[in-house]
């Protein structure tokens, strides 16, 4: 049987931006013959995220974070459907995803490492599998729930950076949802803060690349920031904490302006900065959604509700066909998604 797989040709450097030949489609023959316990399953979407990035270098930096392998197919989120079945849990016809899927349009796999995926949940988007109703949406209402103490009726104002994103255009929803009074996303164009704003009802959207970024907080955010929800970190995110409030929280999720530079993760703090936080109280810590894995359950359950109810909007971008992922991959590392950056490999 022939089909293709994406392979890891060449690192980017650890200062070097990734590009689409970093990656390579191959095509290899792999037997369909299927062992006790495995299954054959046709790809139907593949995820592309910032944390990649990490795995594309020598170290990872993060130890929960395994390094892809130079000339190896690589790996990460996908959902796809159960083509042949050789253990009774996994019936043919089965939708399945796993957060260690091979970038190919089929694969052998051991049916124990997969989870099966109810249609319903994710009101028959799979693809929302990979985002709103995946690892970004667990990663938004975990974040907000665990580190961003919102409080209903006590007039917080939330910002988000990287607002547009798969994670940070959920994150926002979720802050409105639970009570805060502004939430104003920062993203990098006059189009994804429109989205914001009328599509998934955030309060304002600041563009980044246009004007001050300093006096843009001022003028949304009068009352100060309580809580900023931050997944990109350099000077955006020290222009937000600057006008942050005594006793406010930082949801440390990710750091997507450093990923390209050889720093250690979470990167350090300019003086400024780490003075403001301690002089104001402001606690900033790392979250790491596979930490709480004992509310991935009922987490995912919030998120489908929202979702179906039409409480939570969910914006993708999608991207046809294998070949092109490496495309997709470079367009989300530098800011071409609104919403969750998905490949589309079959139908």
């Amino acid at each position: 049987m022939i089909h293709n797989a994406v392979v890891l040709c060449s690192r980017p450097g650890k200062n070097g931006h990734p590009v689409p030949e970093n990656f390579r489609v191959e095509e290899i023959m792999k037997s369909p013959e299927l062992k006790e316990g495995q299954v054959l399953v046709r790809t139907l979407f593949l995820s592309v995220d910032p944390y990649m990035r990490c795995r594309m270098n020598d170290d990872t930096g993060a130890d929960y974070l395994l390094p892809w392998r130079l000339g190896e197919c690589v790996d990460g989120g996908g959902v796809g459907v159960v083509e042949a079945s050789k253990t009774q849990a996994l019936s043919v016809g089965t939708s399945v995803t796993s957060f260690n899927w091979p970038w190919q349009t089929y694969d052998v796999m051991d049916g124990s490492l997969l989870q099966k995926v109810d249609p319903e949940m994710v009101d028959g988007h799979l693809s929302y599998v990979l985002g709103a109703v995946g690892m970004p949406g667990l990663t938004a209402v975990l974040g907000v729930r665990e580190k961003g103490h919102v409080t209903l009726g006590s007039h917080q104002t939330m910002v988000i950076s990287g607002a547009a994103g798969a994670c940070g255009s959920i994150a926002g929803q979720i802050g409105r949802l639970d009570g805060c009074e502004r939430v104003v996303g920062i993203c990098g164009s006059n189009q994804k803060c429109q989205a914001l704003v009328t599509e998934l009802g955030f309060t304002a959207g600041i563009n980044y690349k246009k004007g001050d970024i300093s006096s843009a907080l001022r003028e949304h955010c009068p009352t100060g920031i309580d809580i900023y929800f931050d997944n990109v970190g350099g000077p955006i995110s020290d222009a937000v904490i600057s006008q942050m409030n005594p006793g406010g929280h930082v949801i440390l999720c990710g750091q997507i302006s450093q990923y390209n530079k050889d720093v250690p993760y979470p990167p350090p703090l300019s003086e400024d900065t780490q003075e403001a936080l301690c002089h104001k109280n402001i606690t900033r810590e790392r979250f790491v959604v596979l930490n709480y894995m004992e509310k991935h359950e009922e987490g995912l359950v919030q998120l489908s509700r929202w979702v179906k109810t039409g409480q939570i909007k969910v914006l993708e971008t999608v991207v046809n066909g294998i070949e092109n992922i490496g495309e997709a991959f470079c367009s989300m590392m530098t800011g071409g998604n609104i919403g969750k950056q998905v490949v589309k490999i079959s139908d």
